[in-house]
């Protein structure tokens, strides 16, 4: 295409939407359950900069339970009501057979910010390297519905930048 097409204007508003779906997420403050594999338990994500969530899972399973915390990193995709992202971070845990162990955790995922609701939907893969533990190495994906506390407040300015 040429830009004598677009024009100014044109050209402005083309900028502006690209600019806008660089955006990372709607939210600021988000809790819910994390259903997943044998596994259930709350998540809270917390948005700390930009495009940076800190996430905390409290999990219960079968025989255990453990508190995780992951820093984690997003992108939109199509604007930012989707996005995909990932992280690291670790985790503590108690078993009722083997007793305490710990872990290192990785993470991938999508989520979307359902439109004109406060909720977001999520879908990941988070393997563990574990620590005084029977497995060395768990592979568990999970999905997660989130209520979104605070949504996120952009102006202009912010769409223009891409945050």
């Amino acid at each position: 295409m040429h830009l004598r097409f677009f024009g100014r204007g044109g050209l402005l508003l083309l900028l502006l939407s690209l600019a806008y779906g660089a955006s990372a997420q709607k939210y600021d403050t988000a809790l819910g359950a994390r259903l997943g594999g044998g596994n259930y338990g709350i998540t809270l994500q917390q948005r700390v900069a930009s495009r940076v969530t800190i996430e905390g899972i409290a999990g219960l399973g079968q025989r255990e339970y453990s508190g995780t915390v992951l820093g984690e990193y997003h992108f939109g995709i199509l604007g930012p009501s989707l996005n995909y992202y990932f992280g690291a971070g670790g985790h503590l845990g108690h078993n009722k057979d083997t007793g305490g162990f710990g872990g290192f955790d990785g993470l991938v995922g999508v989520e979307y910010k359902v439109a004109f609701l406060p909720v977001v939907l999520s879908l990941d893969f988070k393997p563990t390297i574990e620590v005084n533990s029977a497995d060395y190495a768990r592979f568990p994906t999970a999905f997660s519905i989130r209520y979104v506390f605070f949504k996120r407040r952009t102006n202009l300015f912010d769409t223009i930048r891409g945050r």
